[in-house]
């Protein structure tokens, strides 16, 4: 194929070695040609090439992407879609670490309505459609495209049913589209009545929203939820942004079955569930930007000192109904050298009687909030 440099062309089986082979080259100053498909620096070869090496030794030349040729042998612009890849890498048994995985694309694709994916032997579509078929509250169009740019290359569209049930040639790629245009999922401003609870035991939802801005949430980070019960504040944080981690933290048993209930039917697959009564075992999570506390049986004395052993520059809120919590909050957040500010909200809410409106009260809460 390659007649006038055949001489010339070496083919490495190891990723390490190839990489090597280049380093050594590169640094007795010879010129080297790495022969790769697509497009390097389209989820490429091209970005690690550039971080070892540099862009002042290295050029890239790139040809048309996989998903590109996909795209149009399909007939879907890919101006509007998503690109993610679920490829694990190069090297055999080292899969890398990838921002998204299975359990974010229905998030993703309810956001973005169109998602291209480049796959791997291991998620596979076949794969890729099982994790979906079940778990999508709206219709998809679901593409194969497979083996693009050589002579049998094959595009077929499918329904996830179908595609859960066969196997494909490699390599081959994804396109998801949602279909059904009715369907809009909420980001923000979920209601009581969204979220599975038991007793009243959830943060109202005026409630909820205030605390939410008091976090002043960062688009990527770790939150933690400690008294996380039914998981309202953890899941409405989580919808604002698939790159914020959320730690859900609930001692209950019965709470933790509702929150998990929650997590699966309302989306947020970047919510973990931590089962322990703080403060115990907080020091084994990743350590967090932000904290909510919505309940510490007892212990938020020992909570705050816990956060405040791990957490070196962040936001804590906590949310009291009770008086007595107040004082003890307050003081212990400020010697932990925290800024503290304090809130009261009170809510009333429209209720009948009589065929008339009248406003009832609720009972007012306490918002905390402490920074550094």
């Amino acid at each position: 194929e390659y007649e006038k440099v055949k001489d010339r062309v070496l083919v490495h089986e190891r990723f390490t070695e190839m990489m090597q082979y280049l380093r050594e080259r590169i640094e007795k100053g010879q010129d080297v040609v790495l022969l790769g498909s697509g497009d390097p620096l389209f989820f490429g070869i091209g970005r690690r090439l550039l971080r070892e090496f540099g862009p002042e030794k290295v050029e890239i030349l790139p040809d048309l992407s996989s998903m590109q040729v996909a795209a149009a042998k399909a007939g879907i612009p890919w101006d509007d879609a998503f690109f993610m890849s679920l490829h694990g890498g190069p090297i055999e048994g080292q899969r890398r670490q990838l921002p998204y995985d299975l359990e974010h694309i229905p998030a993703l694709l309810n956001r973005y309505k169109k998602i291209v994916i480049l796959t791997d032997s291991e998620y596979n579509p076949k794969r890729i459609a099982n994790a979906l078929k079940d778990k999508l509250p709206f219709s998809t169009a679901f593409y194969v495209c497979q083996k693009m740019g050589y002579p049998d290359e094959k595009v077929e569209k499918l329904t996830l049913e179908d595609a859960s049930e066969r196997d494909f040639q490699e390599p081959n790629l994804v396109i998801i589209i949602k279909e059904d245009e009715h369907y809009r999922d909420t980001i923000f401003g979920l209601t009581e009545e969204d979220i599975t609870h038991k007793r009243g035991l959830i943060t109202k939802d005026e409630i909820r929203a205030v605390s939410i801005h008091k976090l002043r949430l960062p688009y990527e980070g770790v939150l933690w939820d400690i008294g996380a019960g039914s998981g309202a504040v953890s899941i409405e944080a989580a919808k604002l942004s698939l790159f914020l981690k959320v730690y859900a933290i609930e001692k209950d048993p019965e709470m933790i079955e509702t929150l998990r209930e929650n997590i699966n039917i309302l989306g947020t697959p970047n919510i973990e569930i931590i089962e322990t009564e703080a403060p115990q075992d907080l020091d084994q999570l990743p350590p967090p930007d932000r904290v909510f506390i919505g309940g510490s049986g007892g212990r938020l004395r020992e909570i705050i000192e816990k956060v405040s052993e791990v957490m070196k520059e962040g936001v804590v809120v906590i949310n009291l109904s009770r008086i007595e919590l107040i004082k003890e909050a307050m003081d212990a957040l400020t010697k932990e050298g925290f800024q503290v500010d304090i809130s009261q909200v009170s809510v009333s809410r429209g209720s009948d009687l009589g065929g008339l409106t009248y406003l009832k009260a609720l009972n007012p809460v306490f918002i905390l909030r402490g920074q550094r």
